[in-house]
């Protein structure tokens, strides 16, 4: 394991945590958008993450060998429309997207929801970025003792 392989793996989850914040920030600022551009209410949007790859095939069998004593790091693997958790229906006669009903459908956006996963996210990039701290105070101490 490289001293720059701690560095990257810890970038790449702090990478990864920010960009799930942006999305969840993207989900409660659309929480009451029932009319998008093609016309639907705003579907909740989810980030799926996955380890990082080895690219060629020496280095994916050297990789599954050392498995065991290195990281590779985290991606977004992609990011998803919840069609899983149903819209909210609101009775709203008033609103111009009213159905013939007097219904209104609004995201599937749950604010309590996406602020715990903020915190989630907020957290786990803090815990990153502590493990960068302290990867980069082992490598400097290393640094000052092979200066001695």
């Amino acid at each position: 394991m490289s001293m720059f392989s701690a560095f990257n793996v810890n970038a790449s989850g702090m990478t990864a945590q920010r960009y799930r914040m942006d999305i969840i920030s993207e989900n409660l600022a659309n929480a009451s958008t029932t009319r998008t551009e093609d016309g639907t209410p705003y579907r909740r949007k989810v980030v799926t993450f996955a380890e990082k790859g080895s690219q060629t095939s020496f280095s994916r069998v050297l990789g599954n060998l050392s498995a065991g004593y290195t990281g590779n790091g985290v991606k977004v693997s992609g990011v998803y429309e919840d069609a899983e958790t149903e819209m909210n229906m609101v009775y709203d006669p008033s609103h111009p997207d009213a159905d013939e009903n007097g219904y209104v459908t609004y995201p599937n956006v749950n604010i309590v929801t996406e602020m715990t996963n903020m915190i989630d996210a907020s957290r786990a990039y803090e815990a990153n970025a502590t493990a960068f701290s302290a990867s980069k105070s082992i490598a400097l101490k290393g640094l000052e003792l092979a200066q001695v």
